[in-house]
């Protein structure tokens, strides 16, 4: 059974497919940080910044949160942001 499960690995879609590359964790550098602040200061939402940065959404995530730089948008209300139009009679 072990040997099925090695020959998987061996002939399995990341090996089959050299386009489909697993993304190695990268650490990230002071300059990485201090784009991550200015663009979350700058409202950007998360899947920008991930398109930015090239990274994951979880990973910009992850580090905002250790680095307490807040994602949420500050100009937004929660209200219904809709013009309300007079009823036509």
């Amino acid at each position: 059974m072990e040997t099925a499960w090695l020959a998987y690995r061996q002939e399995g879609p990341r090996k089959a497919n050299t386009k489909y590359k697993r993304r190695l964790r990268q650490p990230w550098t002071e300059k990485q940080v201090k784009q991550l602040r200015s663009l979350a200061k700058a409202n950007t939402p998360t899947g920008v910044i991930s398109l930015k940065m090239e990274r994951a959404p979880g990973s910009i995530a992850s580090k905002a949160q250790r680095e307490e730089i807040s994602l949420k948008p500050i100009n937004r209300s929660s209200n219904n942001r809709r013009k309300k139009t007079a009823k036509r009679g």
